[in-house]
């Protein structure tokens, strides 16, 4: 059985007067995929960064250890380092333990990238290089948990794989724990622990996706008829 890891009972977070996320409850195990779903608006990156200690709030917000965490945010590309003269091996040297040019071979070589690339400018590498690039910018540290807001929907690795099934490949070996926000509806079954819905009208649910993810409860959700896919 897996350990209590998260439990968030309450939780309400008002931002410049506007309620945001209301009486929201749920709780994660150690070494689950937890996917949040929701509109533009619902309060996805939001919570994401109140869990993370960025945001006031009411309720109760408790981590029952101390964990490693990395965090990689939503709207993040090559557009914001494109006036900074940073090859792809000085981004990784920003970080707080520098990694070795052989270990950050080693990551980039996880995600897909060859190590050549380290000599290459951030700002030069395709929307799908640079976002594999933050991945293993991200897993270099060796968290224990993860959190991703959005990342990379669509992008192929090669053979078939994407981010998605290498994140989760990586996270069944290493046993961590991965908030997800994403919109692509057609991972949450192959990949979701549980799903938390988060809805403008403050119309939330948490549970297994087969449990609770229906054509009705998506249209509640999304205000539009929605198709999916299960994946057995």
């Amino acid at each position: 059985m897996n350990n209590l890891l998260l439990e968030v009972k309450n939780l309400t977070v008002n931002l410049d007067g506007k309620k945001i996320i209301e009486n929201l409850s749920f709780q994660v195990n150690q070494g689950e995929i937890l996917t949040i779903l929701g509109p533009n608006g619902a309060g996805k990156s939001v919570l994401l960064k109140t869990l993370l200690g960025f945001l006031p709030y009411k309720g109760k917000i408790v981590w029952q250890k101390k964990h490693k965490i990395g965090y990689l945010p939503q709207g993040l590309n090559q557009l914001k380092v494109k006036d900074f003269p940073l090859t792809v091996e000085d981004f990784f040297a920003l970080k707080n333990s520098p990694p070795t040019s052989k270990e950050t071979s080693r990551f980039l070589s996880l995600v897909g990238l060859e190590k050549e690339i380290l000599t290459k400018r951030a700002s030069s590498l395709s929307s799908g290089q640079f976002q594999r690039m933050l991945v293993a910018w991200v897993l270099i540290s060796h968290p224990q948990i993860i959190f991703f807001d959005e990342p990379a929907t669509g992008i192929d690795i090669g053979g078939g794989e994407t981010i998605y099934s290498l994140l989760h490949s990586i996270q069944e070996k290493e046993k961590l724990t991965i908030f997800l926000v994403t919109h692509d509806l057609s991972i949450v079954y192959k990949y979701s622990t549980n799903v938390l819905c988060l809805s403008r009208k403050g119309h939330n649910c948490f549970g297994a996706p087969r449990k609770i993810l229906n054509p009705k409860t998506l249209e509640d959700l999304f205000g539009t008829e929605i198709k999916f896919y299960e994946h057995h």
